[in-house]
């Protein structure tokens, strides 16, 4: 039976990166739902519910990532703008073996973004990888 792979993105990563980076985790035949939190929006913006472009810029996040798979079985959706919720939305209809958790270092994060992947390690009983993407490309992995 293949893995399942939540990967829940906030920020571009290159494509043979995230190919390796799912492999490492479930193989070619992994099964993933790739979900984009709409969490690229100002305060103001969230307060007053004008969140278009921020989903919009979420869906195409999806759409590459979900592209960019070694899979074929994929989904690319949208998440709420708060990446813990989008996370236990997506968890609601998708029995995920490990959660890969791709953001940017919480000093360039949105305010929604900052200190999601160490709470997703300390609340949901499925693995969580966390790996941060810095300016330059590079990557640091944590696990929980």
């Amino acid at each position: 039976m293949p893995r399942r792979v939540l990967v829940v993105i906030t920020t571009e990563v290159a494509d043979g990166v995230l190919r390796d980076l799912v492999r490492k985790r479930g193989g070619d035949d992994a099964e993933m739902l790739v979900v984009a939190p709409a969490s690229d929006i100002s305060r103001l913006d969230w307060l007053t519910n004008a969140e278009d472009d921020s989903r919009t810029e979420a869906a195409s996040l999806a759409a590459r990532t979900a592209d960019a798979t070694p899979t074929e079985d994929v989904e690319a959706r949208v998440g709420d703008s708060d990446a813990l919720h989008a996370i236990e939305d997506a968890l609601r209809t998708f029995a995920a073996d490990e959660i890969l958790a791709i953001a940017r270092p919480d000093d360039q994060a949105g305010w929604l973004e900052e200190g999601s992947g160490a709470a997703a390690q300390a609340r949901f009983s499925v693995p969580v990888t966390t790996v941060t993407v810095a300016e330059d490309g590079s990557l640091t992995e944590r696990t929980g």
